[in-house]
């Protein structure tokens, strides 16, 4: 069976988390879908490489949730979402998934 690619689960939990959040209007529901996606990315990023690597991705991928935030007030909500998704699903797949 292919593996998932941690690259996508990331992306998933960050665009996700945004779009539950505001579809539903309860941003504590889009949290909750941002961890929940980022917990199976972590485990992952465990399994694919180290607890070092796996802490910075993690790290990034929470970086990423932050800096959407400012950023959204210069792009726009969904560009931001859209760019920090790239880049935290870009680093993720040259240090956990081009080898897999």
């Amino acid at each position: 069976m292919p593996q998932i690619p941690s690259a996508a689960t990331a992306a998933t939990g960050l665009i996700g988390g945004y779009a539950v959040a505001r579809w539903t209007k309860k941003r504590p529901l889009g949290g909750v879908a941002l961890a929940a996606a980022g917990a199976v990315a972590a485990r992952q990023w465990q399994q694919r490489t180290d607890t070092k690597t796996a802490v910075a991705l993690t790290g990034a991928y929470v970086a990423g949730f932050g800096a959407a935030h400012p950023l959204a007030k210069k792009a726009g909500a969904w560009p931001a979402v859209a760019a920090v998704a790239t880049g935290v699903a870009l680093a993720s797949w040259v240090v956990a998934d081009r080898k897999a």
